[in-house]
């Protein structure tokens, strides 16, 4: 499958690392809001040995039309900014390229762009790609519903510099309808990213735990939604249409 990738920051490297390393994907090209490195390939950047086209685009000097055109992919991964979605979305979807935004936040004006987009190709979003973090919301949404008087407490650790409460953490509290006082943060040293949810039972005690070690776990996410959608029906996805499967598997309840 060929693969567009959009955003060439920090993450979009680790991404694009990934899934230069990966022998299912091939990534065409990366286009990236700065002129810097245009003209050359992300394989050469990253030093990753393979055929991968993974061509530098520049978005200031590059037509969208004419690079779908060009070189053309089955899926574009989004790893820019929110307004991104306005400068390829359309185009793509007249295309059927199928969508991966992962998008950490989006105003409702671009949630209706996505979501007008799916009437015509296969749009996934999740402000958190990476696949630990959505099987913890997953299985604690599970846990919840299973025992919904439980005590509920989130625990958040980054590194020293990170400033507010992890979106993430917050992601959690939501999706367990919890007040965000609930949310605990601990900042120290060069911690990556950990989030534990502590379920406090009269008896016994339950902690789901997802600890980030590096941004390539943005990418394995990302080609995980790829394989995931790649047969889907056009249409708005995310982690829990694409989890559940595995969680209520209909042979496992049958056998």
């Amino acid at each position: 499958m060929k693969i567009g990738l959009i955003g060439f920051g920090k993450a979009g490297k680790a991404v694009a690392n990934v899934i230069l390393l990966n022998t299912v994907f091939s990534l065409e090209w990366v286009l990236r809001s700065s002129k810097a490195m245009e003209k050359s390939s992300a394989k050469e950047f990253l030093g990753v040995d393979t055929d991968d086209l993974s061509l530098i685009y520049s978005a200031e000097n590059t037509d969208i039309n004419d690079l779908l055109e060009k070189h053309p992919v089955d899926i574009i991964i989004d790893f820019s900014d929110s307004g991104s979605i306005h400068q390829y979305g359309k185009e793509a979807a007249e295309k059927g390229i199928k969508i991966i935004s992962a998008i950490s936040h989006y105003d409702n004006e671009e949630i209706t762009v996505l979501k007008d987009l799916a009437k015509t190709t296969t749009v996934f979003w999740s402000p958190n790609i990476t696949l630990g973090v959505n099987y913890l919301l997953f299985a604690a949404s599970l846990l919840k519903n299973i025992a919904p008087n439980v005590d509920i407490e989130v625990i958040e650790e980054h590194f020293k510099a990170k400033s507010g409460v992890s979106g993430t953490a917050v992601k959690i509290a939501e999706t367990l309808e919890l007040d965000t006082e609930s949310i605990n943060s601990v900042r120290a040293g060069g911690i990556v990213g950990k989030h534990e949810v502590i379920f406090g039972f009269p008896y016994q005690t339950v902690r789901l735990v997802h600890e980030s070690i590096s941004r390539e776990a943005f990418g394995s996410g990302a080609l995980f939604v790829a394989e995931n959608i790649k047969n889907k029906a056009k249409g708005f996805y995310n982690f829990e249409d694409i989890l559940r499967p595995y969680f209520f598997n209909q042979a496992n309840f049958l056998s």
